[in-house]
């Protein structure tokens, strides 16, 4: 048994203008489907102002606050929420979940888009604006320039849709990218093997002098983010209180469940709101994956320290030297399952557009950074577009748009 297929996710629309679409998620709980929701959400650029949840281990409720946008496709976002939650069987015509169907979904098929056409300024973000919309997951980008004015852009997509291997989803991606580069464009979409795409995806060690200048600096907004992280066991007999008070910014809970679900940290309740002035509290009430409190005081002391800079810094941006040239960076931390952040490319490619600044070539690739898995896009920069925008400009303005503080 279970329950109605269309009660797993109910959706209650604004009673006026500027009010949060509330979102309703009852069903049976699995490991990090907190995070999954979570990312679902992050991935349309959805802001969650209000959470509410509660599971036994077996059953969970979820109640979620979400600010959309005028073009939000609400009835896409319940689609794939739905599609996070276990697995829907169907018994005597009518659907079901059932928690002991769920199984773990093959890897989606990898598509090669390429194309060439004139360089401009906003060119690349156009076209990542054009693939979310069209439900493209960018898995690696490669662009480069030529010295007539040309770019050459190969993308490394998923199709969300799962329809990109019929030759109707091609022609329309192919279309809709005309539209928005010109007739002049010249477009190939192929399907790439399990080989290219397992060389695509290799993490590598990032040489160590990209590493130092980089990736040890403090964020630009460091004196804005003020958080506490703490722990009390004395309020519950058999869960763990972590509190946490910190600045609101996009994706905030997908950081948080991220963070839990790779230290396998079980969440049993919980409730956060952003108050005024963008401020977030957030209490849970948690358990370890044995079903038991957090009593070690090591442990809760490398918790707390890693959600607290989670919070502080959930991406690192840098703009950097390189020989004459100068380099944009920016690294997200890569989900132990292996997946990256949604949308990264998205803000990236919109800051430098708001700041008239060309990419003259750009790159995504998986690099080891102080032992862990890190997503690490790399742009190089038009270096007469840089002489009038300060890299501390750059950067800033790349942080803040990361973080939905432009």
């Amino acid at each position: 048994m279970g329950i109605l297929h269309d009660d797993v996710v109910v959706m209650s629309p604004p009673e006026k203008e500027g009010d949060p679409t509330v979102i309703t998620v009852n069903c049976p709980d699995k490991l990090g489907l907190g995070c999954d929701l979570s990312y679902i959400l992050l991935s349309f650029g959805l802001c969650i102002s209000r959470v509410d949840f509660a599971t036994d281990g077996k059953w969970c409720y979820i109640v979620m606050w979400v600010i959309g946008k005028a073009t939000t496709r609400w009835g896409l976002v319940k689609k794939r929420l739905v599609g996070a939650c276990p697995t829907c069987s169907s018994a005597s015509g009518i659907s079901y979940y059932r928690e002991e169907l769920q199984h773990t979904p093959k890897p989606p098929n990898v598509f090669l888009l390429k194309f060439c056409c004139h360089d401009r300024i906003g060119l690349l973000h156009d076209v990542t604006e054009l693939l979310c919309e069209l439900e493209l997951y960018i898995q690696r980008v490669k662009v480069s320039t030529t010295p007539d004015g040309k770019v050459l852009d190969i993308f490394f997509i998923t199709d969300t849709r799962e329809l990109m291997h019929t030759k109707r989803r091609q022609e329309d991606t192919k279309e809709h990218l005309r539209a928005v580069l010109g007739d002049a464009v010249v477009c190939d979409i192929e399907e790439v093997d399990s080989e290219v795409t397992g060389f695509s995806q290799a993490s590598t060690f990032l040489r160590a002098a990209i590493t130092d200048e980089a990736f040890n600096f403090e964020n630009p907004d460091k004196d804005s983010i003020r958080n506490s992280v703490s722990m009390d066991n004395s309020l519950s007999p058999s869960h763990t209180l972590i509190q946490i008070v910190c600045r609101d910014y996009n994706g905030l809970l997908y950081d948080l469940m991220r963070t839990l679900k790779d230290y396998n940290i079980q969440i049993a309740y919980g409730r956060g709101t952003t108050k005024q002035k963008g401020n977030c509290e957030i209490d849970l009430f948690v358990v370890q994956a044995d079903g038991k409190k957090i009593v070690d005081s090591n442990k809760q002391s490398a918790l707390c320290s890693r959600v607290s800079n989670e919070l502080i810094q959930p991406l690192k941006v840098a703009v950097v030297s390189r020989g004459p040239d100068t380099e944009l960076l920016v690294a997200n931390p890569v989900e132990l399952s292996g997946r990256g952040r949604p949308l990264v490319i998205y803000h990236v490619t919109l800051a430098l557009k708001s700041l008239n600044i060309c990419v003259f070539s750009a790159d995504i690739g998986r690099h080891i950074i102080e032992h862990r898995e890190c997503e690490v896009y790399r742009f190089l920069l038009n270096e007469s577009d840089c002489i009038s925008v300060p890299r501390e400009k750059i950067e800033k303005t790349v942080w803040q748009t990361l973080m939905g503080w432009e």
